[in-house]
């Protein structure tokens, strides 16, 4: 629920509303509405304020920031795959 994520996360729950309406966040919600926050989104929003109070980047930033995070974390998942699959190659080849 927002209130205990927003004490959990340390912020207002303003502040998680403010950051999905920015797209920054996406908790589940329930069949009544109800904002449900998992262990990720909190870090997530953790990482958030970490750059916009320690160094200054602004929403808009923030949210080019975790598009690059997010895309680097996928390429490095898919180089895993990629490296995996190479592997299983080799052993049908022996």
């Amino acid at each position: 629920m927002i209130s205990i994520a927003a004490d959990l996360a340390g912020c207002h729950p303003r502040t998680l509303r403010i950051y999905e309406e920015e797209g920054l966040l996406e908790p589940v919600r329930t069949e009544t509405n109800i904002r449900l926050y998992s262990d990720e989104d909190l870090r997530r929003v953790r990482v958030i304020r970490y750059l916009t109070r320690v160094r200054g980047v602004n929403l808009a930033g923030v949210k080019l920031l975790l598009q690059f995070r997010d895309a680097a974390d996928l390429l490095e998942q898919l180089a895993s795959e990629l490296d995996d699959a190479g592997a299983d190659d080799g052993e049908r080849a022996l």
